[in-house]
């Protein structure tokens, strides 16, 4: 599929996987695919950061590649590494064979056979359904020297491998980060992309976001759902749930054929939307039951 041709059109493309996409987020993605540029996406977990990649990736037909970051993430592990107990068996093998011409098996032992390619070194491959969506997940988890390393290579977009040479994408990747900004990621990087924070949605639009995701939902009880996840967004809780746990809460509900938010439902299910007992002692009982009033009575209002 084509690149969509207008912020209007992004939002339809992104709308018919299931993705509700604001005009402001809409604006900045299509900007980043007119331009070429890296999307850097900042905001609290669960916001819809990682699911716009998965939604771009569906509505373009294009091949998604996630490099998960993690605390110790260095460059080899996000390029290459070489397949060590394949190169081992190689060496034995010509060993017993008494073919073992060192110049010829170190040209075998580091060839295309025995490497390994990672996310950075397969995003810069060709594609026949065109450049691939890269996704690098969680960059506020690396360190700094990834992030130098990480400047380089979105800015030339290609890759050195000492014993094979240089890799150029053909075409550049469509690049989105993601941080859930535990820490603040340099500013050069940052300068290097479109920023964009996402927020939580407000009431109409987290509906709306909830009937695409799950429509069996009845209207009521999804309307109930929200109001009650956002009321409890004000809480002095350590972990606010995110719209991510607002669609799990309503999947469990539908398995249990909720029609309608109690507290005793809610204090049984309170494991869906809160991940930390801590949280979950102080909302369960009469909190959850004064939290669902105030949330039935914003409903009401409205």
């Amino acid at each position: 599929m084509t690149l969509p041709a207008s912020i209007d059109e992004v939002q339809e493309t992104l709308g018919a996987t299931g993705y509700v996409c604001g005009r402001a987020l809409a604006t900045v993605v299509f900007l980043s695919l007119r331009l070429g540029r890296p999307l850097f996406l900042e905001g609290e977990a669960g916001v819809g950061k990682t699911e716009i990649a998965k939604a771009l990736s569906a509505a373009l037909g294009r091949r998604l590649i996630r490099l998960q970051c993690y605390e110790g993430l260095d460059a080899s592990s996000a390029v290459y590494e070489w397949n060590f107990p394949a190169q081992m068996i190689a060496i034995r093998t010509a060993e017993a064979q008494g073919s073992a011409d060192r110049d010829v098996l170190n040209r075998e032992l580091f060839g295309p056979d025995f490497l390994i390619e990672r996310p950075l070194l397969q995003a810069m491959r060709p594609d026949e359904h065109g450049a691939p969506i890269l996704l690098i997940d969680e960059l506020d988890r690396t360190d700094e020297p990834f992030e130098a390393f990480l400047l380089e290579a979105l800015s030339d977009f290609q890759v050195t491998i000492p014993e094979i040479g240089t890799i150029k994408a053909p075409e550049p990747p469509i690049v989105i980060l993601t941080s859930n900004r535990t820490r603040e990621v340099h500013d050069a990087l940052k300068r290097r992309c479109l920023y964009h924070w996402v927020d939580y949605p407000g009431f109409d639009r987290e509906v709306e976001i909830l009937n695409a995701r799950e429509p069996d939902v009845s209207e009521t009880l999804s309307r109930e759902i929200v109001a009650f996840v956002q009321s409890l967004r004000t809480e002095d809780i350590f972990k606010k749930p995110g719209v991510a746990e607002t669609i799990d809460w309503a999947k469990c509900l539908l398995a249990l054929d909720v029609v309608d938010l109690s507290p005793e439902v809610i204090s049984d299910t309170l494991g869906a939307i809160l991940k930390y007992q801590d949280d979950i002692a102080k909302i369960e009982g009469s909190e959850a039951k004064r939290i669902l009033e105030e949330a039935k009575a914003t409903i009401e209002a409205a």
